[in-house]
């Protein structure tokens, strides 16, 4: 069996599970999630524990548990603490603004940038330079802050552009006479 699969999920105090046949919700303070389970895993919620149990001890329904396990874990952490990817704009006249439910961006750009925020994703600006992009479902949060990062990634020369709080960039060396 995966090890991953093997480990329950504990359920802090505040998240309900609700299993009705293949699909699951989980309900926090921060919000909702479901998820249809995959037909070959199973799972059982008993004393605050969620465990996923493969149909077979076949590689495929091992490695399925284990994803859907790790599914289920983030959805846990997402409805009880939430998730947030920092971002940063490098770049002289670089900002970013929320206004409603847009994001506006000035990148350098002869336009000014506007990214819709979608359904269940708030974006805060603490300074001109910093984007919070939060919410509680991790690859949407992942996937917000990969688009905004993706009207203009870092360059490898001056390291302008949009890039992540944790990221380093690695600077080329200029054109020597």
């Amino acid at each position: 069996m995966s090890r991953v699969a093997k480990k329950p999920v504990p359920v802090p105090a505040g998240v309900s599970i609700v299993l009705e046949g293949g699909s699951l919700s989980v309900k926090g303070t921060k919000g909702a999630l479901s998820l249809n389970l995959h037909p070959t895993v199973s799972a059982v919620y008993e004393d605050n524990e969620l465990r996923m149990i493969p149909a077979s001890d076949a590689a495929e329904h091992r490695a399925m548990a284990g994803t859907m396990r790790a599914l289920v874990a983030n959805m846990v952490l997402g409805v009880s603490q939430g998730f947030e990817r920092k971002l940063q704009l490098v770049g002289v006249g670089y900002r970013a603004q929320v206004q409603g439910a847009a994001l506006n961006l000035t990148l350098g750009f002869s336009h000014p940038v506007v990214f819709a925020v979608p359904t269940g994703i708030t974006i805060e600006t603490p300074s001109q330079t910093e984007v919070l992009v939060k919410g509680v479902d991790k690859q949407q949060v992942g996937q917000v802050a990969a688009k905004i990062r993706a009207f203009r990634p870092p360059e490898p020369y001056k390291g302008k552009g949009v890039r992540y709080a944790d990221e380093t960039v690695v600077l080329k060396e200029a054109k020597k006479k």
